[in-house]
């Protein structure tokens, strides 16, 4: 169902005129119409979405009620199945709101909304792809909303530190290579990696194969890949784990020599970045990782980032590894759908940019909202994206994703040899029911 207003225009279109205000002066009345709304946030989070929402419940009279919760994953299927699901749930990830999909729990979006993504986010065909599903009968209909946005594809480093070596930010898969060799020349060693995490130790190195795969593959492969379409042990894969080898297994370039790299909690292997001298001189790691910098490190001086880049030589564009949570609609009201419309303003997005913890793909919102540079320049990286991908473990049964996946990549970091490692990934896969 399309909501119209008595004008003929739709809310997107006075949105994107006005903002929320828009709706104010657009006829439609949601007064006394109750909006429940179910996802992942809380604490913090959940403040900053009741931010977002209360614009949209000042103009239109409805009433939004959020609710979180710490297993969305698990609630949001048992009220699915019994018919009380939320008018709208918000996915941490599109493999749930997939399967749902494909039971008939989810409503498709408009037609005009995979259009306005299209056009309106950066890498826009790569959003409608990831937000596209099988129905109950295997059509593929357009279900998921994205909206904040996470980016992995990043590098850290101290700029002080590449400062007094004389270090440029390279531009190139071909220039940080380039670099890395240059550091051990020079006597300092380029990379600090740990894959320790407790129980999901392995995980680290998964980030890394998939961005190799975006930078020697086409995304078509990595689609198929991730779905199984291709094996785990094709030659492509394989090579992609080896250019993670080429970082990882190289004793002069990791802090510690590779014997560290799985020994390494992934909280404590970017602390290299911060020593005297420094221990390393590069941390690939999401937006998240400032979480475990010294105390009192302060972002854009003692520590910031850029783009792991591609290659100029394959011209695959710049492809841009990470997550995100999408909006679906799971009990269909005429607010829910009146919501969706909302997300797609400037506003929507500018408010949670302005408290921080916010990434958006929006080309329309003014980078300047931005609650600090760190965000703004991630919010860059985005925008440049030709090319966005999610976490392809996080889209593999969990088995895989977050087992095999994970144990091989640590034996891979222990010495033996890909194409084995790959084949033991591909055999867990075959063997899942």
């Amino acid at each position: 169902m399309k909501m119209k207003f008595i004008t003929g225009v739709s809310a997107a279109a006075l949105l994107l005129a006005g903002g929320a205000a828009a709706y104010a002066d657009s006829h439609m009345d949601l007064k006394g119409e109750t909006i429940k709304v179910f996802g992942p946030w809380l604490g913090a989070d959940k403040e900053h979405i009741e931010a977002v929402l209360a614009p949209f419940e000042a103009a239109t009279g409805a009433n939004v009620e959020y609710a979180g919760s710490d297993s969305f994953e698990q609630q949001i299927v048992i009220d699915s199945q019994a018919g009380s699901a939320p008018n709208v749930a918000i996915f941490p990830q599109p493999g749930l709101a997939a399967d749902l999909a494909s039971k008939g729990y989810l409503t498709p979006l408009s037609g005009e909304t995979a259009d306005w993504v299209k056009e309106n986010y950066a890498a826009g065909q790569s959003w409608v792809d990831l937000g596209t599903y099988a129905d109950e009968n295997g059509n593929p209909e357009h279900y998921g909303f994205f909206y904040k946005v996470d980016v992995k594809s990043l590098v850290w480093y101290s700029p002080e530190n590449f400062e007094d070596a004389g270090y440029d930010v390279p531009e190139s898969m071909e220039d940080l290579l380039a670099l890395s060799d240059q550091i051990v020349a020079d006597g300092g060693t380029p990379w600090c990696i740990g894959l320790g995490s407790g129980g999901a130790t392995g995980w680290p190195a998964t980030d890394w194969v998939e961005d190799m795969m975006l930078r020697t593959q086409p995304p078509e492969v990595y689609d198929q890949w991730v779905k199984n379409e291709i094996p785990f042990n094709d030659p492509r894969v394989v090579a992609a784990i080896e250019q993670f080898g080429k970082f990882a297994l190289n004793d002069e370039w990791v802090d510690g020599g590779s014997a560290a790299v799985s020994a390494t909690d992934f909280r404590d292997s970017p602390k290299g970045l911060f020593s005297v001298p420094p221990k390393c001189y590069m941390h690939r790691q999401a937006s998240f990782i400032p979480s475990f910098f010294p105390e009192g490190t302060e972002l854009g001086t003692d520590a910031d980032f850029f783009y792991f880049p591609a290659y100029d030589g394959l011209a695959l564009g710049s492809p841009v590894l990470g997550a995100g949570t999408l909006f679906a609609i799971t009990n269909e009201s005429k607010g829910a759908h009146a919501l969706i419309d909302y997300l797609k303003t400037p506003e929507a997005h500018e408010i949670w940019m302005a408290r921080a913890g916010f990434l958006t793909p929006h080309k329309g919102v003014d980078l300047d909202k931005y609650a600090n540079d760190t965000l703004r320049g991630q919010g860059r990286i985005l925008l440049n994206a030709t090319t966005f991908r999610f976490d392809g473990s996080d889209l593999m049964p969990g088995a895989v994703g977050a087992g095999s996946f994970w144990t091989g990549m640590v034996d891979y970091a222990g010495g033996k040899p890909a194409a084995e490692v790959a084949k033991e990934i591909q055999d867990s896969w075959d063997s899942i029911k």
